[in-house]
């Protein structure tokens, strides 16, 4: 009997660190590229739009944008909580913006709700010749 407790307390404690170890990726934005075009009078630049999908209880990690990255995001769909640099935790919701300044950091960006999903589009005015739009902090 004993020996059954111990194997079952085992196999619940496998269990669940490999349940939490899985937590991190279904928990991460998805991020599409929806547009892209260089600007006609602005050589060099290019405006592209992001499409960033929130499951429930979703997020992105700490992270900054290309360095001649200017963004102005909306909220699409839910509620995104948000920090640029050392301001204030706020959050948006559908119909609201914000924008972000080329060297900002984005601290935190996070689906305000647990339950239910939520959407931006970021549209990024961008150096043409940018290909990594975003740079996750190192962990």
């Amino acid at each position: 009997m004993y020996r059954t407790l111990c194997a079952l307390a085992v196999a619940s404690l496998s269990f669940c660190a490999a349940a939490l170890a899985h937590e991190p990726a279904e928990k991460a934005a998805t991020v599409t590229l929806v547009y892209e075009h260089e600007l006609p009078d602005v050589p060099g630049k290019s405006i592209k739009g992001v499409l960033v999908e929130y499951g429930p209880g979703g997020h992105s990690p700490a992270h900054t944008h290309a360095k001649s990255a200017i963004i102005y995001a909306t909220v699409l769909e839910g509620a995104i909580t948000s920090q640029v640099n050392d301001g204030p935790v706020t959050t948006y919701r559908a119909g609201e913006n914000f924008t972000e300044l080329p060297g900002d950091h984005h601290g935190i960006s996070a689906n305000a709700s647990q339950t239910e999903p939520a959407r931006l589009l970021a549209v990024f005015v961008v150096d043409s010749d940018e290909t990594e739009l975003t740079t996750d902090d190192p962990e």
